[in-house]
């Protein structure tokens, strides 16, 4: 099945949520279900995020660990720009800690026609 989107965008999207779940997850094992892709949760094994920062991280430059360290350190505009690329192409993008420990960022996009 192929969706009907801005391939480019959707990458980007997709390679903050990554990106950040590897880089967050404790260098735990990141699992990303794509099966349909009406919604596309990327789990990671990390701490997840204190619930009072949960809508926050979406704000420009905001970020749950404000230290400047290299290995931990980024401009706090990744999860910003994947929820507007979601948005664009009408869909959400959601942040919730999961029981046990980590994070599941949730994409979910409307269903468009196939394109053949």
């Amino acid at each position: 099945m192929l969706y009907a989107g801005k391939p480019m965008a959707l990458k980007r999207c997709l390679t903050n949520l990554i990106s950040n779940a590897t880089k967050f997850g404790a260098g735990s094992v990141c699992t990303c279900r794509m099966a349909q892709p009406s919604s596309s949760p990327i789990r990671d094994q990390g701490p997840g995020i204190p619930a009072e920062h949960l809508a926050r991280v979406f704000e420009p430059f905001y970020r749950v660990e404000s230290s400047r360290n290299r290995d931990t350190g980024g401009t706090g505009l990744g999860l910003c720009i994947a929820r507007d690329i979601a948005q664009a192409h009408g869909g959400a993008l959601t942040l919730s800690n999961l029981p046990q420990r980590g994070l599941q960022a949730t994409l979910t996009l409307p269903r468009h026609p196939e394109v053949h």
